[in-house]
């Protein structure tokens, strides 16, 4: 898995693709925290950085699949997968050593806003007037978010050998299994409770709020190791 792993992370480095997501994300990240007037923190009046919590999720749905839509694809495409079989490696090791490294372009992406809650302390009034908690535990909800949406990245990118058509999927899954059954709770009746406690975002929404609930920890965990163990077996069946 390791080899796998700095395979595909140095990948990502001597290409464009790590560059330009971590440009993006922040650029984007950025000017919606600070600068647009209708979601700017400066304008907002409350030390907190729930701008930068609720609205990345919605730019992972898009950056997120473009990292991962040419972990299988490429290789598909260029017929380097059958190579890869024939080395001394698992299935896991694969499907493992390709999503850790995409998984740890995102957190690479994710580090340098930490500045923002420094920035945001220093400007609360008194200084340091700032929900530590709930930062931790946003940050924690949006680790565990790129893992899922890794997950869902890297086995959309099974299905074919075009990476444009992995992207497409990727991102309507994603987007799908965030806000789906939040959505759908509304025709629920008695049971919207439950409809969205089986979606992503009932349990982002709830560590947002500095709660370190277990229970959505392990519902992250194991929605990311579903989509893991289907791109696996997937890989098993070896249908293309």
């Amino acid at each position: 898995m390791i080899q796998i792993f700095a395979k595909e992370f140095n990948g990502f480095l001597h290409s464009l693709i790590a560059y330009l997501v971590i440009g993006v994300f922040l650029t984007g990240m950025g000017l919606l925290t600070w600068v647009f007037p209708d979601t700017s923190v400066l304008d907002y009046g409350f030390a907190d950085l729930d701008t930068l919590f609720s609205m990345a999720p919605y730019v992972f749905i898009f950056l997120i699949p473009a990292i991962t839509m040419k972990s299988f694809a490429e290789e598909k495409k260029m017929g380097t997968l059958e190579l890869l079989f024939t080395k001394p490696l698992t299935d896991w090791d694969i499907v493992l050593g390709k999503f850790f490294a995409s998984f740890a372009l995102v957190l690479v992406a994710i580090a340098p806003t930490i500045i923002y809650y420094f920035s945001i302390a220093q400007l609360g009034n008194p200084v340091g007037n700032i929900d530590t908690a709930s930062v931790v535990g946003s940050y924690i909800g949006l680790a565990l978010l790129a893992a899922v949406f890794c997950s869902i990245g890297i086995l959309m990118s099974t299905f074919s050998n075009n990476q444009i058509v992995s992207f497409i999927l990727a991102a309507f899954f994603c987007f799908l299994f965030y806000t789906g059954f939040d959505s759908l709770s509304s025709f629920a009746g008695e049971n919207t409770l439950l409809v969205k406690q089986v979606g992503i975002l009932y349990h982002y929404d709830a560590l947002s709020k500095g709660l370190i609930d277990s229970r959505d920890v392990v519902y992250l965990v194991s929605v990311t190791g579903f989509f893991l163990l289907t791109t696996k077996i997937v890989l098993g069946s070896r249908l293309w």
